[in-house]
C-alpha cells in the first residue's frame, strides 16, 4: 500500500487529549489519532537537516479488540514500528483512544484490522509504519527477556542531579578504544504534558573511547525529573553521548513500561542494522 506523506503537523502536545477528560468512542474513528511534529524537540538538541541516526519507535499495544462479522469479540496484540525519519510521532493517549474505537466495530478479519492500523498510523506519522498482530494462539510464545549488557546499576554511586546533565558524561580519550554494551533499569522521565512518571530500561551499545560508567549512570539518573516524551528522551541521550564521548559507533535503545495498554521502545543507531527484537522486559 502506498501511503502519502502528511505535512508536518502544527499540533502541540498541549492541544492533545493528555490530562483531559475524553469521550469514549467505540466505533472506528481514525481522526482520533493526534500527530505531533518531531522537529521542534530535535531543534532543542541541535538535530537539524539530515538525521545523525537511523532507527524506529517500537510500540506494543496490549489492549486491541474488535468484533467479527457475527459480533463476537476478538483480541490481539499489535506490534507497531514507526520509523524515526517520519515527520511526526503519534501522541500515545490519542493512540489509545483510536484503538478503543475498534471495540464495537465489526471487521471481516484480523488482517482487515492490521491493514486499517497500518494505513491510519502511516497517515498520522507521515511515513510508512509497520504493523503486525499477535493472535491469541501465539500469546503463550511471547518471550520476556531483560536487555543484554553490563549492568550499570551495580555501581554504588552518589546521585544529586535530577534534570539532564550532559556534563556528567566522560570518556577515556587517551586510552585504547573499546566495544561494549551497558544497561540500566534506572531510567525515569515524566510525560511532557501531565508530568506523570515514565519508567524505562536503557541499553547503550558503542565502540570508541571507553565511557566512564559512573558518570554515565549519573547522567541517566539525571532524567528523573525531566519532562519529555520517550522518543525525545532517547534522542537526547543519543545526542549527548555522541557529542560528549565521541564514539565511532553508537546505539541507544530504551524499553519503557506500558501506560494505557501501550509501551514505547525507541531505538536510535549511528549505522544501519537490524531492529532490536520486540521482546518485552519483566516490567513491561
Amino acid at each position: 500500500m502506498s501511503i502519502p506523506s502528511s505535512p508536518v503537523s502544527p499540533n502541540t502536545p498541549e492541544q492533545s487529549q493528555l490530562g483531559k477528560t475524553s469521550a469514549y468512542v467505540d466505533q472506528y474513528d481514525a481522526s482520533l489519532l493526534f500527530p505531533i511534529a518531531r522537529q521542534g524537540k530535535r531543534d532543542e538538541i541541535g538535530v537539524t537537516g539530515a538525521l545523525p541516526f537511523v532507527g524506529a519507535d517500537l510500540w506494543t499495544a496490549y489492549e486491541l479488540s474488535w468484533l467479527n462479522p457475527r459480533g463476537k469479540p476478538q483480541v490481539a496484540l499489535a506490534q507497531v514500528t514507526v520509523p524515526c525519519d517520519s515527520p511526526n510521532i503519534v501522541e500515545s493517549k490519542s493512540f489509545k483512544l483510536y484503538l478503543n474505537s475498534f471495540n464495537n466495530t465489526r471487521l471481516d478479519s484480523a488482517d482487515a484490522v492490521r491493514m486499517a492500523l497500518q494505513a491510519d498510523l502511516s497517515m498520522a506519522a507521515g511515513a510508512s509504519v509497520g504493523v503486525s498482530l499477535v493472535l491469541p494462539e501465539a500469546f503463550d510464545a511471547q518471550p520476556i527477556h531483560e536487555l543484554d549488557g553490563l549492568d550499570l546499576d551495580r555501581l554504588d554511586i552518589e546521585c544529586d542531579r535530577y534534570t539532564p546533565a550532559p556534563e556528567l558524561l566522560r570518556a577515556q580519550f587517551d586510552e585504547a578504544p573499546v566495544t561494549e554494551v551497558l544497561v540500566s533499569n534506572l531510567l525515569k522521565s515524566n510525560c511532557l504534558v501531565t508530568g506523570q512518571p515514565d519508567w524505562g530500561s536503557v541499553q547503550i551499545s558503542y565502540s570508541g573511547p571507553q565511557i566512564d560508567q559512573e558518570g554515565l549512570l549519573q547522567y541517566l539518573v539525571s532524567f528523573r525529573n525531566h519532562n519529555e516524551f520517550h522518543e525525545q528522551c532517547v534522542e537526547r541521550i543519543y545526542t549527548d553521548i555522541w557529542q560528549r564521548c565521541k564514539p565511532v559507533k553508537l546505539a541507544v535503545y530504551a524499553r519503557y513500561t506500558r501506560r494505557g495498554g501501550l509501551d514505547i521502545s525507541p531505538w536510535r543507531s549511528s549505522y544501519p542494522q537490524a531492529l532490536p527484537r520486540a521482546v518485552r522486559t519483566a516490567r513491561q
